[in-house]
């Protein structure tokens, strides 16, 4: 037992420059693809920019899982695309493919014959085929219209044999290419938000301000109002803060911060003092339409913690804070 007890932080070590190496080896994997980005890459962007059709994608094994996740990246980018195995290709599935469409064909060795054997039936069809594999001189960088080298000069695996780093270049090339196709289309987080309206990501960036907005027991205040008056109103509307409106309209705003101040400087005069006298008159207002995102910036850039919800004649509407940001 003793033994045993002594081998393990020995053991760990050698586990832990095991994984370190593997890292390593995959990281530089993805930098030696730097410079096999040639006029190909250009060339299949705009191949898949004047895609009428769907992008295609498929595989077999683990190139097969690779094509899965490029299919899921591309659809959420702004590129419909699905993946298809290429052995329920040929039971009956190759009906899926347009004439409209672009296939996106992924083979780490690009000799695959399960993918190899449907070439012929998409060049009969002049679909273009773009080819992903990690051999620029295989049948599959031959035959197809562009061709995206994604090898690697070994794998990470301590034998050398097991997918590795040929699947980590093929994914981060398909991210890639998603990334540029992105840039293309001038794809901006309201188009992500579109395609993920049920994740936290996608109901943050289509949230507006009515969706949010504090609208009950709302501090509005006369601008009239003496100062010893205002500090209760702030205190009883827990938002630090209260809105001076006149005729149903806003004419500015007063917070905590605002009073303290006036206390500070004015001292025994305080009290004779009128919320006109220290209010804001130009506070931050937005519509009810606003982004809650565009909220978040207003707020930042200004150093504030809230913002007025008003309509086009400047009527309070409702009051959006911080927290309420934080969906």
């Amino acid at each position: 037992m003793t033994e045993t007890k002594e081998q393990k932080p020995a053991e760990a070590g050698i586990w832990r420059e095991t994984a370190i190496k593997c890292l390593r080896d995959e990281a530089q994997a993805l930098l030696d693809l730097i410079p096999r980005l040639n006029e190909d890459f250009e060339r299949t962007v705009q191949i898949i920019l004047d895609c009428k059709g769907k992008v295609i994608v498929t595989g077999v094994g683990k190139s097969g899982h690779i094509g899965a996740k490029i299919a899921a990246t591309l659809s959420s980018t702004g590129t419909p695309s699905f993946f298809i195995n290429p052995l329920d290709a040929f039971h009956g599935d190759l009906g899926v493919i347009g004439s409209d469409d672009v296939v996106l064909a992924i083979s780490n060795s690009g000799q695959t014959d399960e993918l190899l054997r449907f070439v012929p039936y998409l060049e009969e069809r002049h679909i273009p085929v773009i080819g992903m594999s990690g051999n620029p001189h295989s049948l599959l960088a031959e035959y197809a219209t562009t061709h995206l080298n994604a090898g690697v000069n070994h794998e990470a695996c301590p034998l050398g044999l097991a997918p590795t780093s040929s699947t980590t270049a093929a994914l981060a090339m398909g991210d890639a290419l998603a990334c540029a196709l992105m840039e293309a289309r001038h794809f901006k987080a309201s188009d992500f938000a579109q395609f993920h309206p049920g994740g936290t990501l996608g109901k943050r960036l289509l949230t507006k301000a009515k969706d949010v907005m504090r609208t009950d027991d709302l501090p509005v205040i006369s601008p009239d109002m003496k100062l010893g008056e205002a500090v209760i109103h702030v205190s009883r509307g827990r938002l630090g803060l209260c809105v001076a409106a006149r005729e149903g309209k806003v004419v500015g705003i007063i917070t905590d911060g605002d009073v303290r101040r006036a206390m500070e400087n004015s001292q025994d005069s305080f009290f004779r003092l009128q919320v006109a006298d220290i209010m804001s008159k130009h506070p931050k207002m937005v519509s009810s339409e606003t982004k809650i995102t565009e909220i978040e910036q207003i707020m930042q850039a200004n150093k504030i913690h809230s913002v007025l919800v008003t309509d086009a004649e400047q009527h309070l509407l409702g009051i959006v804070d911080s927290f309420r940001t934080m969906i």
